[in-house]
């Protein structure tokens, strides 16, 4: 509406000085130009106020429900809706889903403490899985299976619910004390394995060995698991999976004792309320996980506290738009972070979260630096999600104990550089030619016109090899053994969490909690402490003024368009803008 307004004042203007040229003609403009001004110019007024008001009331809506900490009601059913996207911390973006972003985000954190927290009140009486499509990794399934098989000890029943269960969110449902499919199909299946993807048309044998071992310690952990809740062998299970379910009469899947029952979803509805004993009459609430957090704000014991703090994502050496910065460790900001932490004496202790599968050698190695600076000032210890490898394992080593889950995926102990040679596409396909002008001999080193000579490819294989001999000697430090023993174990190659007990690259296998109650045993700290998360986690409308809300729809949009295939793609983009040289995993494991 403005832009059409302001046109018509526009026109009419030019309409004025035409008329004014000439003089001869009478006309009664005059009158009718200033009505039309007064008009429009009022138009434009009430407009631009009525765009306002409506600006200001999305701001505010969005801003309380953001905000919103209303009492958990009497015969309340904590929701878990397993969909969209499970990151270490939950980001809220009530902007994003009001400008159409349609993928969910939940946080490990949040859902962790919603359990907690929904085990000890009376007000909530179930916890209701709902089965979906739901991206993690396996320890972080693992953990949040645990933290749900730790509600069971209240008494309280677990009921799981989908339209279709995928393997990774069965794993999860498994634990439920019922366990309900929708009338359609029900899937579980095997690994994507990992590929090589740029030296490589297949697997070679070294790869397959290892890809091999990590992911059957992972089945293995999963099938032990779900044959305990749903009292199947293993045998058993690993016949179903040879079947495909996904393809099975949802008869045949209750036959198996996969699930318990067949419903609807209003069914499954009226099964809850009759269970849980609330009248016919009355509503089942249902509450989500981070309305019952807020429920009950955190009491903070300002001068005794526990940092956990939370690296997830690519390690670069500095921030990147757009996709980049959806999920990233920025080793310039976690080095700042890490400073702030040493020098607040109200933090007595810090828990590294780590869920990286590395990224930048440079960035790790500075961030290994500055996590032994702090581990001299206060008791560090690492707690591994989903990945610490790499790079990601190259932090760990800095601290002073290892948690890992017996399905994190761990080591990958080493370097590669990788720099295009593009010369085949440039010249014989597009027809291009380059000449130089140089001052030295190598001026023109990583020219991607043309491949590598012998000296330049000497020098960057040297460089390569003293990164690995120096991400050897750090580990070999920080686990007591001799280099020569880290590189048996090292080359590159990658150990689940159980494995990586075994071989000492970790201490212990279990979760962020028994990471937090070690290191208040290490800070002596008893059981006065309160456990604070970071980096703070800014209001969507503050993150909205440090960056692109179009950036952030759009890698949403991204995630959902491109699927499992949006991690690669991601990856792909850290090692065109991350420089040449990486302590990363060449993998992206999906459970599906």
């Amino acid at each position: 509406m403005a832009k059409i307004i302001t046109f018509a004042i526009k026109f009419n203007f030019l309409t004025l000085i035409t008329m004014s040229s000439n003089t001869n003609q009478k006309f009664p403009w005059t009158k009718h130009f200033w009505l039309n001004v007064l008009s429009s110019t009022v138009g434009f007024i009430i407009g631009s106020v009525i765009l306002t008001f409506i600006g200001i009331a999305i701001i505010v809506a969005l801003m309380a429900g953001g905000s919103s900490s209303a009492p958990v009601e009497k015969n309340s059913v904590l929701h878990i809706h397993l969909s969209g996207v499970l990151n270490e911390q939950q980001r809220d973006n009530p902007l994003m889903a009001f400008m159409g972003g349609d993928e969910e985000s939940l946080g490990l954190n949040e859902l962790l403490r919603a359990i907690s927290l929904a085990k000890d009140n009376d007000n909530i009486k179930a916890i209701w899985l709902e089965g979906g499509v739901m991206g993690a990794d396996p320890a972080s399934m693992q953990e949040l299976r645990g933290a749900l098989q730790d509600f069971k000890k209240s008494g309280k029943k677990i009921y799981a619910y989908a339209d279709n269960y995928l393997q990774g969110t069965y794993y999860i449902c498994s634990v439920a004390d019922k366990v309900v499919l929708k009338m359609q199909v029900f899937k579980v299946g095997t690994y994507k394995s990992a590929v090589e993807p740029f030296t490589e048309t297949q697997m070679t044998p070294a790869n397959r060995e290892q890809v091999t071992a990590f992911i059957g310690d992972i089945w293995q952990n999963f099938v032990s698991d779900v044959s305990k809740s749903r009292k199947l062998t293993p045998d058993n299970l690993n016949a179903l999976a040879d079947k495909f379910m996904a393809f099975a009469p949802s008869k045949e899947v209750k036959a198996s004792k996969l699930v318990d029952e067949l419903m609807y979803k209003d069914e499954f509805t009226d099964m809850l309320k009759k269970t849980l004993g609330v009248d016919d009459d009355d509503d089942l609430s249902l509450v989500k996980p981070s309305a019952l957090c807020e429920s009950k704000p955190q009491d903070v014991n300002a001068r005794n506290q526990i940092a956990v703090y939370y690296a997830e994502g690519e390690i670069v050496d500095v921030a990147e738009a757009g996709m980049m910065a959806e999920a990233a460790i920025v080793g310039s900001k976690v080095n700042k972070d890490l400073q702030k932490l040493a020098a607040d004496d109200n933090v007595k202790a810090v828990v590294l979260r780590i869920n990286s599968g590395g990224g930048s050698a440079y960035a790790s190695e500075q961030m290994w630096h500055n996590i032994k600076r702090l581990a001299k000032k206060k008791p560090v210890v690492v707690s591994m999600s989903g990945l610490a490898a790499s790079g990601g394992y190259y932090m760990s080593v800095g601290a002073d104990y290892i948690f890992a889950e017996p399905t994190t995926l761990t080591g990958s102990i080493g370097i590669f550089g990788m720099i295009p040679d593009a010369s085949e596409l440039l010249t014989n396909k597009l027809g291009l030619r380059y000449d130089v002008v140089k001052t030295n001999k190598l001026s023109d080193f990583g020219n991607v016109a043309r491949p590598f000579n012998e000296e330049e490819g000497s020098r960057l294989q040297s460089y390569v090899e003293n990164g690995y001999s120096l991400f050897l000697s750090r580990v070999a430090q920080a686990r007591k053994k001799t280099t020569a023993q880290v590189d048996s174990i090292a080359q590159g190659r990658v150990w689940t969490g159980r494995q990586a007990l075994k071989l000492g690259l970790v201490d212990k296998l279990g979760t962020l909690d028994d990471a937090v109650k070690y290191v208040a045993s290490k800070a002596k700290m008893g059981d006065e402490y309160t456990v604070v998360d970071y980096p703070e986690v800014l209001p969507w409308y503050a993150e909205l003024a440090l960056s692109s809300a179009g950036e952030q729809e759009y890698a949403a949009k991204l995630r959902t368009t491109l699927g499992e295939l949006y991690e690669p793609f991601v990856a792909i983009q850290g090692l065109k803008n991350g420089g040449s040289v990486f302590a990363r995993m060449p993998y992206v494991i999906k459970i599906k």
